[in-house]
């Protein structure tokens, strides 16, 4: 079984984040994505287990309080979290796993996985992210105000990840990421890892090399 990595996605809100991870599931078959558990009502369209697990707060409190996630976070008076048992038994199937979180649940991770490889979304301009915002029309203009105040405090920890994808371009962006997540999985190490015999066989040729 291929050894799994583990990639945090961050982005502001209107950066395109979910989107570019659900094309990329559509053409990368060895990554999925860890569904967040999360407090806030569902918005039309939304599918419970699909894009959150939607829970109550005091169920949310309950599992924090277990130590169930590996990482929470309050954002817009709202509790987000990862759960943990949901990322081992996505990794076990040999999965690369991937956390779509904000900065602070992504410095969670990190600090419990140091291996944690983190990916961060950009707009091309905060012009772009306002016009994406308003064009969702789904809040309303203090609304918006709120959430352009959060991407700029989000956006200034563009430099806690290792790769930063800047999408102005969708499926440019698109075939950036995934080739991101090709190229974790096919690293000197982890190929020693999914090729054991093959390995195993080359060194015994050359002991001591």
């Amino acid at each position: 079984m291929k050894q799994p990595c583990l990639f945090t996605i961050s982005a502001p809100s209107g950066a395109g984040k979910t989107s570019l991870v659900k094309a990329l599931l559509q053409r990368n078959p060895d990554a999925a994505v860890c569904v967040s558990h999360a407090t806030r009502g569902m918005r039309p369209g939304e599918v419970d287990g699909v894009d959150y697990h939607f829970v109550s707060v005091a169920d949310f409190e309950m599992m924090a309080d277990a130590s169930a996630f590996l990482e929470h976070a309050r954002v817009f008076d709202n509790y987000y979290g990862t759960s943990l048992a949901e990322v081992e038994r996505l990794q076990a199937m040999g999965r690369h796993v991937i956390l779509e979180i904000d900065w602070q649940g992504a410095r969670q991770v990190r600090q419990k996985i140091p291996d944690t490889i983190p990916i961060f979304i950009l707009p091309p301009s905060r012009e772009t992210l306002r016009q994406r915002l308003e064009g969702r029309g789904t809040d309303d203009p203090a609304v918006i105000e709120r959430r352009m105040a959060a991407a700029d405090i989000e956006m200034s920890h563009y430099r806690d990840a290792r790769y930063l994808v800047i999408n102005e371009n969708f499926d440019h962006a698109l075939h950036e990421l995934d080739a991101i997540i090709t190229s974790q999985g096919l690293t000197t190490s982890r190929q020693m890892a999914n090729y054991p015999q093959l390995i195993s066989a080359i060194d015994s040729l050359f002991p001591g090399a």
